[in-house]
């Protein structure tokens, strides 16, 4: 899967502001809504690329995503982090990748929630158009 198996992204809640509702006002109601949100962006039909642009109104926009690369023969594990503008770089500029489809979906979360902060780990599955298959962690704060 592009050697990109497991995507932790260390997220801040933000709520939209009323006068720029670019997405349901009601998904940023509740983690579920936010997160389960951020995967349909994320997943996309064959030649149907999704709007990236709108993960800007669930996150604050010092939001930071953290990639995490397994080790393959030639290189060892790694990772990456960057900004929301330069994980939709990163996105974009595979845009081939994507336009043929990408699946993302949960397969299970713990929530841990006190006084209006939340921590969230949530098991994903992925699924890419040349079939590739990987599970992978998503943390959210």
């Amino acid at each position: 899967m592009k050697n990109l198996i497991i995507i932790s992204s260390l997220l801040f809640f933000g709520q939209l502001n009323a006068q720029n509702q670019a997405v349901d006002s009601s998904v940023v109601k509740t983690i579920d809504g936010i997160v389960n949100y951020t995967y349909e962006l994320l997943s996309a039909k064959e030649d149907k690329v999704k709007n990236l642009e709108k993960m800007k109104f669930l996150y604050l926009p010092t939001a930071r995503f953290t990639l995490l690369y397994h080790a393959t023969d030639t290189k060892p594990a790694y990772y990456e982090s960057v900004t929301m503008d330069e994980f939709f770089e990163f996105v974009y500029d595979d845009i081939e990748y994507y336009e043929k489809g990408f699946t993302q979906y949960e397969l299970g979360k713990v929530v841990n929630e006190y006084n209006g902060i939340a921590n969230v780990f949530q098991s994903f599955y992925a699924k890419d158009s040349d079939n590739e298959e990987a599970t992978g962690i998503t943390s959210y704060q």
